[in-house]
């Protein structure tokens, strides 16, 4: 089991914490981690972009000329995808870019990105986050001690002081155990969790 150490808010090692292998030691699987990443943002995706094709586009019901002796190129309407106003060639239509993965296969790269974090050593524990008041420059004194500047910070309940104070930081990212995601976790230069978020995770995950 990998040990890693636990600091306050000051930034101060307070001790150390076992990791559990079956979350934050297993071998990491690139490609559902792939996959995981890929699957979130198609389904973020609104799939409601649309151009008109040729028979959409109004207009451009008569032959524009007859077909020979013009000197022109033959033309059968104004509405062609070659003339100016006319229809797309394959124009894109509203389509649904979601995929479903396995419950087992989101499990698996969860632990990837998790366990993948780990070895990098880009994952902090902190014994708690609690804040007196809602204070951006606060939280950023705590990230400052941490010496992070771009991260994902995980806690085990909802705490509005946490998450506000944290909300105009636009390199901070805060998520409950039960909402992170491989993206989240990968897009952050660093992890840090709570003692109890640890808990928990390694509570729904091991």
């Amino acid at each position: 089991m990998a040990n890693v150490s636990v600091y306050n808010m000051e930034g101060k090692e307070v001790g150390t914490i076992e990791l559990n292998d079956a979350v934050f030691g297993v071998e990491v699987n690139e490609h559902l981690v792939h996959m995981a990443v890929v699957q979130q943002l198609a389904n973020n995706r609104q799939g409601t972009q649309k151009a008109k094709t040729r028979s959409e586009v109004s207009g451009g019901g008569r032959k524009p000329w007859r077909q020979k002796g013009t000197g022109h190129a033959r033309q059968g309407s104004t509405r062609s995808p070659q003339w100016t106003g006319g229809g797309v060639v394959f124009a894109p239509v509203p389509r649904d870019y979601s995929f479903k993965l396995n419950k087992k296969e989101k499990r698996a790269a969860l632990k990837s990105a998790l366990s993948s974090r780990v070895a990098d050593g880009k994952l902090i524990v902190v014994d708690e986050l609690k804040f007196d008041e809602i204070k951006t420059k606060k939280f950023k004194a705590v990230m400052d001690n941490l010496k992070v500047s771009k991260a994902l910070v995980v806690i085990a309940e909802n705490d509005e002081k946490v998450v506000m104070s944290a909300r105009n930081i636009p390199t901070i990212k805060t998520a409950l155990t039960n909402t992170i995601n491989v993206y989240d976790i990968l897009k952050g230069d660093t992890l840090i969790l709570t003692k109890d978020a640890v808990a928990k995770i390694e509570e729904v995950y091991a």
